[in-house]
């Protein structure tokens, strides 16, 4: 039996730590959205995005679930962050190429995760 206050040691396949190889194999990028539509086929109330992420990777789709917090015309011309090297994912009928970051809010809804800088360069590498 475990003393109180200690915790059991993680093995290697339980350890919850990233290195930063595993960050580094992540491709986030800043994009800029372009187009919002409405998605009336999602379970959950979403967006269909269309986001320029710059001429390397070009425009990319991405359904996310921000109606609580922006309207479809807050959304045309913001800055947002995403990764674009994560495999498609059906979604629906929508297939969604990139995954748009957020974070929750204080009732765990979600809040666009955003350069700070409008001086971003659209197709930047987050590093």
């Amino acid at each position: 039996m475990m003393p109180p206050g200690r915790t059991p040691d993680l093995s290697e396949e339980d350890d919850p730590v990233a290195t930063m190889e595993d960050f580094e194999k992540l491709d986030i990028r800043v994009g800029r959205v372009i187009e919002a539509e409405d998605f009336p086929e999602a379970r959950k109330p979403a967006y269909k995005l269309t986001i320029d992420f710059g001429p390397e990777v070009g425009l990319k789709r991405s359904a996310a679930q921000i109606t609580d917090h922006y309207t479809k015309e807050e959304l045309r011309g913001r800055l947002v962050l995403g990764v674009v090297n994560f495999p498609p994912r059906r979604i629906g009928p929508f297939l969604s190429e990139v995954l748009t970051l957020g974070v929750p809010d204080a009732e765990g809804r979600v809040v666009l995760a955003t350069p700070d800088a409008r001086e971003a360069v659209v197709g930047g590498r987050l590093f």
